[in-house]
């Protein structure tokens, strides 16, 4: 049964809201529980569906994974009982690609298949390979990945682009590789120094941590431990993006907002802005919403790029909230091909957008949202991104294919509800049991 968000737009959000745990930093931390025998515990860990993916994917292999209460899980990896991963559980989720690196440094052997995620065009592995490689691993390709090691030795290793994914993969291979290891141009959000840390409190020795270079001295074995998952920094600049998309006030309660000043920086040039209260975020009614010109009157370029700069994740939030702007502004996300195709469905909503080229799109706001009948979410950030879009248009939106969505927000419906917003899941007509 295929289900929908049906959001009655126009309604003020108020109130107080928790977000969940990071996404990005959760499908990471569960393989790296593959690096020790002994139990390990996360705590803030979203229920959501690349998660319990994640789980599915860590059984397979032989791990115990117990759920405990309040988004606390328990993973006991001490035996490995299968070298080779589900091929349809790796193309449910891009993590998948990221059980390489553990598998590879406590067991030498792993089959994997091509991962899967979000369609937003290429994602290459190539730099997973070739710092694999450079640590000692052999990697075939013949229809899925043959990776084996007798062993793994430390390397000073330049990473061809700073690769989230293939920083975490490297990282976790590295700490049980013989010897010292170096990652230049390595990748450095949020996620990463979260995954960093969780391993050092396991017996790693990873310094540099922050930066774009990582330096790490092998250890022959880790021990378990339990460890937090922080906040997920785009659900709460999500939850920004709604509140600012009807007009409303909320709270957001344990954001790490740490992690937000470039987040910040980047709002304010739409006429955003947030008060932080300890590790809360306020977002107040009456924002100025006018677009920041750049010196000489120019028109402001909002570019993605690596961290500690913008995010590429939330370029599709950032151009919805600019559509409620007054000004113009020019979105350059030069990472991915694919991720200005959900604004055709803005257009049709009464936004005035012009994609110049897969990678730059220009918006002039603001404009009234008006509300279509049904649109599909085509990966987890426009879907987001479109349901902001529908809770500050006036009339009712049907949203479908919302398991992307789901894929990285927990119960979002039920959050947006207890804030004021007129949300509901349903079944999409036609698709129930007969």
């Amino acid at each position: 049964m295929q289900e929908q968000f049906v959001i009655e737009g126009n309604h003020k959000l108020q109130g107080d809201v928790t977000v969940n745990g990071n996404k990005n930093a959760a499908t990471k931390m569960l393989p790296a529980c593959l690096l020790t025998d002994e139990p390990v515990i996360l705590s803030n860990v979203p229920d959501i569906v690349d998660v319990r993916v994640a789980f599915d994917l860590l059984r397979s292999l032989g791990a115990e994974v117990e759920v405990l209460d309040d988004h606390r899980v328990r993973v006991h990896a001490q035996t490995i009982t299968s070298y080779a991963l589900d091929r349809d559980l790796c193309q449910r989720t891009r993590a998948s690609i990221v059980f390489a690196g553990p598998m590879l440094a406590r067991a030498g052997s792993l089959v994997l298949h091509p991962p899967g995620g979000d369609v937003i065009g290429r994602r290459r592995l190539d730099t997973h390979v070739l710092a694999l490689q450079k640590l000692g691993a052999d990697v075939q390709f013949n229809g899925a990945f043959h990776m084996n090691a007798d062993g793994l030795t430390g390397a000073d290793i330049l990473l061809d682009e700073a690769s989230v994914t293939a920083t975490e993969n490297t990282l976790m291979a590295a700490v049980r590789a013989t010897g010292p290891t170096i990652i230049r141009n390595a990748a450095s959000e949020p996620h990463v120094q979260n995954l960093c840390h969780m391993l050092n409190g396991m017996g790693a020795q990873i310094e540099g941590i922050g930066t774009n270079c990582l330096t790490i001295q092998g250890v022959e074995r880790l021990h378990g431990g339990e460890f937090r998952v922080e906040a997920d920094y785009l659900e709460v600049v999500s939850f920004i993006g709604a509140a600012v998309m009807t007009g409303g006030e909320i709270r957001i309660r344990q954001a790490d907002p740490q992690y937000l000043d470039m987040a910040a920086l980047v709002f304010r040039k739409l006429g955003v802005t947030w008060e932080v209260d300890g590790q809360d975020i306020i977002v107040p009614r009456g924002q100025p919403l006018m677009i920041e010109r750049d010196l000489g009157n120019q028109i402001p370029e909002i570019k993605a790029q690596p961290w500690p700069a913008f995010p590429s994740d939330l370029m599709s939030i950032a151009l919805t909230v600019a559509t409620q702007s007054a000004g113009t502004a020019l979105f350059h996300e030069w990472m991915y091909n694919s991720r200005f195709f959900f604004t055709d469905k803005l257009v049709s909503m009464g936004a005035r957008i012009f994609l110049c080229d897969p990678h730059r799109a220009v918006v002039h706001g603001p404009t009234v949202l008006r509300a279509v009948p049904v649109i599909s979410s085509p990966d987890i950030r426009a879907g987001m991104s479109l349901l902001l879009a529908a809770l500050g248009a006036r009339g009712t939106t049907a949203i479908r294919n919302i398991g992307q969505i789901d894929r990285g927000y927990e119960r979002v419906e039920e959050k947006l509800r207890a804030l004021g917003a007129n949300i509901r899941r349903e079944p999409v007509p036609g698709t129930g049991p007969r």
